[in-house]
């Protein structure tokens, strides 16, 4: 059982510093959305992209390594949580102690991260939506106005002067 233990916490450190590293990412993120830097901004998701590919793979280990504990101690994989496992080791207090410190670090970074994500999505949507009033202003100056032709009844024809199709497509 010290064995899994050890690897456990292991994993879970390992996880733990790679959510560090997702969040100094996603906190670079944060000042190149604003100061529209596409460049900084592609760089930094491929940089995220990456760290969460690595988070991916070390989930994968620590999942069996769950598994394995969850196994030993004869509880169900699904139901068996991390504050669970952390009262089970009471008579293991420096497992415990090493299991209840990671589990406030890791907390603490998923917290943050989420967080720090939440806010870039919110100034990616008010980027976008002053991209699309940018968009909707340019395509109304280039629109031509109507002429006062009118027909034999007297009814306005509607006609526009110039090319009342714009240039810009907005849809490719």
């Amino acid at each position: 059982m010290a064995s899994l233990m050890e690897n456990l916490i292991g994993v879970l450190n390992e996880e733990c510093d790679a959510y560090e590293e997702l969040l100094k990412a996603s906190m670079k993120k944060t000042p190149a959305i604003v100061s529209d830097d596409l460049e900084t901004l592609s760089n930094v998701t491929e940089e995220e992209q990456e760290i969460v590919g690595r988070i991916s793979s070390i989930d994968h280990k620590r999942s069996e390594a769950w598994a394995d504990i969850a196994n030993v101690l004869n509880r169900d994989v699904k139901t068996l949580k991390l504050k669970d496992l952390i009262k089970i080791m009471e008579n293991r207090p420096e497992e415990q102690k090493a299991l209840s410190k990671i589990y406030d670090r890791l907390h603490s970074v998923t917290k943050e991260v989420s967080r720090v994500n939440k806010q870039n999505q919110e100034l990616l949507e008010s980027a976008l939506e002053m991209v699309q009033y940018t968009m909707n202003v340019i395509q109304s100056s280039k629109a031509a106005p109507e002429n006062a032709n009118y027909n034999g009844m007297a009814e306005n024809t509607g006609a526009t002067l110039g090319s009342a199709r714009s240039s810009f497509d907005a849809k490719q």
